[in-house]
């Protein structure tokens, strides 16, 4: 049945691209198959959780002491149309197993290039707030098993609106830009509702404006990165209000640094949202990793630490990942990481403690 349903969305979706005579179709996709269980976790037993790894905060995928494949396991397809004069469509459908293999559209935009330089997006998008963000569902763009969830953990992950790239070259630097603006309504927010609250949750954010400068130079590549928006939020039916308004702002600052040497590698990430009425929320990573022909072994760290209110501790917890990832095939990576988890909060522990394992393979095609 979500099989079907993915297929009628891919093809409903070609046949659209497909629709003018002009159009030159690509039609690309990606897979993981991954399962994971927890060895060894506290849970938060005053929230009735169990002994639980949280492995993407966005899509609420949790393993626990069982075997499991449905977490992490997701198949998507991504499909681009030339329409000839610099205009493109692009869309991008993905089932994942924590959501039953139901299929959604992940991305769905128009592009016109202007000139050389610079190109307007318009319509669903990756809100690009990380260095993977674009590449977040696709296992075989990068080392580990997933994105350091302490790291890349947010409410909202798309947006919809308007953008532009800008490209160039100062000397011996490559520069990418891009700066967006647009809004979005989450209406059955996962994580909010099915973790954080426990009944349905509204996540509005709009008034989204942002911008991100990517610098690459030899071995090294520089990504800034600064984001503001209005959040509104509903659980069940009641708005919420932060200091007697029913409305908060909040601003997102971040910065990459990463350095590959060719065998030896880092990347790192720093970030920071000044939230209205709950201050500051600090999140980073640091990864290290060592090319030996096809096997890639890594180290990597991530943590979140946000301040509490005085009357509440805030949201505190690090995740220690080791991990080694092997190009067994030109289009495919088997991988194998155990993480470590230490949950510090109280008030806001999420899921514990914990020690997993998790394996997999990442695919493109």
């Amino acid at each position: 049945m979500k099989y079907s349903k993915f297929v009628k969305l891919t093809m409903a979706s070609l046949c659209i691209l497909c629709s003018t005579s002009q159009a030159d179709v690509n039609l690309s996709g990606f897979a993981s198959v991954n399962v994971g269980r927890v060895l060894d976790g506290d849970g938060v037993p005053h929230y009735g959780v169990p002994s639980t790894f949280l492995a993407d905060y966005p899509i609420v995928s949790a393993y626990e002491e069982e075997w499991d494949f449905a977490p992490e396991s997701l198949f998507g397809i991504q499909i681009t149309a030339d329409l000839g004069s610099g205009m493109t469509a692009t869309t991008q459908i993905v089932g994942r197993g924590v959501e039953d293999y139901d299929p959604e559209f992940e991305w769905a935009y128009i592009s016109y290039a202007l000139n050389d330089n610079w190109t307007i997006q318009a319509g669903k998008k990756r809100l690009p707030l990380f260095y993977y963000s674009d590449f977040y569902d696709v296992g075989y763009a990068y080392v580990w098993m997933r994105a350091p969830a302490d790291n890349y953990t947010w409410q909202i992950f798309n947006y919809n609106g308007i953008n532009a790239l800008y490209s160039t070259n100062f000397g011996d630097w490559s520069v990418l830009a891009n700066f967006y603006t647009g809004k979005e309504d989450d209406k059955d927010n996962k994580l909010l509702g099915n973790f954080f609250f426990g009944e349905k949750t509204r996540e509005i954010w709009k008034n989204i404006f942002g911008g991100v400068v990517n610098l690459s130079k030899d071995w090294l590549e520089i990504r800034l990165t600064h984001m503001q928006y209005t959040n509104e939020r509903y659980i069940g039916d009641e708005r919420i209000t932060w200091g007697g308004k029913d409305s908060r702002e909040g601003k997102f600052y971040g910065a990459s640094f990463n350095m590959d040497f060719g065998e030896w590698f880092v990347l790192t990430e720093l970030n920071r949202l000044d939230l209205e009425f709950d201050g500051n929320l600090d999140t980073n990573m640091i990864t290290f990793g060592y090319r030996i022909d096809t096997v890639t072994p890594f180290i990597a760290y991530s943590s979140m630490d946000q301040e509490g209110d005085g009357i509440t501790d805030g949201e505190k917890h690090n995740t220690t990942s080791v991990g080694l990832r092997w190009d067994f095939h030109d289009s495919a990576a088997f991988k194998i990481q155990f993480d470590k988890v230490k949950d510090e909060s109280f008030d806001f522990a999420v899921a514990g403690d914990s020690e997993s394992i998790s394996l997999g393979v990442d695919l493109i095609f």
